[in-house]
């Protein structure tokens, strides 16, 4: 194989290295969305989060739409670790200070850009 050929098999393999070892849009990387689920003001325990990969709007109440999903602890706090990309976070859960059948649910848009860490709650309102 000539010079020529060599350099330009080389450049291809390392463009390919380079393009799949990018990871975008999943859980599990160096950035962070942490926040609180809340609805005015209270924390919602145990809230399900749903997590969706390149949104920006709101996908819909449907969740087997998501790809993700986490649960809140006790004080409606999350974390989540991941990649650079867009998500759309939605949550649900009950709020027993409200009339049945208790359930409020919202979600937000975050962009992450490189590693960095995002705070994002989520307020969530009734049905």
């Amino acid at each position: 194989m000539d010079n020529k050929r060599f350099s330009k098999t080389l450049l291809l393999v390392m463009f390919g290295l380079i393009f799949f070892q990018c990871k975008k849009n999943k859980i599990g990387g160096t950035a962070e969305i942490s926040g609180r689920v809340f609805h005015h003001a209270k924390p919602i325990a145990n809230a399900s989060i749903f997590i969706k990969y390149n949104a920006k709007e709101f996908p819909g109440n449907d969740t087997t739409k998501y790809d993700e999903r986490l649960k809140a602890d006790a004080q409606g706090n999350y974390t989540i670790k991941v990649y650079k990309g867009d998500y759309f976070l939605f949550a649900f859960g009950k709020d027993f200070d409200i009339p049945a059948p208790y359930y409020v649910k919202g979600g937000i848009s975050v962009s992450i850009r490189n590693r960095e860490k995002v705070e994002m709650n989520l307020a969530i309102t009734e049905e």
